[in-house]
């Protein structure tokens, strides 16, 4: 058999450089580690309400990290305002969820580069990447690389993005996507039933991705309770993203709790589903 050629230091450095994590997604690969799922709390650009108190509220109920995000903002410079009055009150990460090239703004600690792989426009699925990459070097921030599915009802990120939803009787299809993510390198799968959707996905849903892949699967949209959240984790999903559910609510902090006690719940259901199955 012929001899391998050695493999060149230039190579290696490359291979280094290629899959070097960030400080953000190491934040929480070590909060999912640790604390077994994360939630994330989304705050929309044109609709943040009074972050003055939402933020104490936010940080003492136990939200791993803020996303800012919306499918209709279209301004760079409410980002970088939001994002700034957020980092005013709180030190824990901020990342960006971006619609498109303008949602890349200043101050952020990372932004999911994203691809709305269910789209039947390539501008959602290439083509906006394209366009923000300088920026994003420009800017030096992280870009943690997350593949986007719409599903069920998709509401405005369905219509905005273009997108086919996957209907929630066939998540195989969901599943073929992730899989494919995966092999691709994107280290998160971001399943999304929309903004106000009027139910969160389904939890046999969220049980037929979680057997698909091996990296870390996002849940948004119509989560409204505690026992919304009790279940998606327990199906599988290692983070939960809450928003909508906020807006023009006074009892914040309370409503936090519940969710994120939900996940704990949700947690030691799947634990206890692991050890059975064991």
């Amino acid at each position: 058999m012929k001899n391998l050629e050695p493999v060149s230091e230039v190579f290696l450095f490359l291979m280094e450089k290629s899959s070097r994590i960030g400080r953000t997604e190491t934040y929480l690969n070590r909060v999912l580690s640790e604390r077994g799922f994360l939630h994330f709390l989304l705050i929309d650009p044109e609709k943040t309400g009074d972050l003055s108190q939402t933020m104490p509220a936010a940080i003492e109920a136990g939200t791993s990290a803020f996303m800012v995000g919306g499918s209709t903002a279209v301004m760079t410079e409410s980002y970088t305002e939001v994002i700034s009055e957020i980092k005013r009150s709180s030190s824990l990460p901020v990342v960006i969820f971006p619609s498109g090239p303008y949602s890349i703004a200043r101050g952020a600690d990372a932004l999911w580069f994203m691809s709305l792989l269910n789209s039947e426009d390539p501008y959602y699925i290439i083509g906006a990447q394209v366009l923000g990459s300088a920026t994003i070097k420009r800017l030096n921030m992280e870009a943690i690389p997350m593949a986007y599915l719409i599903v069920g009802e998709g509401c405005a990120a369905g219509f905005v993005g273009r997108a086919r939803p996957i209907p929630y009787e066939h998540p195989e299809i969901a599943a073929g996507f992730a899989m494919a993510a995966e092999y691709m390198g994107m280290r998160f799968i971001y399943l999304e039933a929309g903004s106000g959707a009027e139910h969160s996905i389904p939890t046999d849903f969220v049980s037929v991705v979680r057997k698909s892949v091996s990296i870390p699967i996002i849940v948004g949209g119509g989560i409204k309770s505690g026992t919304d959240a009790e279940q998606l984790v327990g199906a599988g999903a290692d983070a939960i993203v809450t928003g909508n559910v906020f807006e023009n609510m006074t009892n914040t902090r309370d409503k936090l709790c519940e969710l994120i006690d939900g996940c704990k719940r949700g947690l030691s259901l799947r634990l206890r589903k692991t050890h059975i199955t064991a």
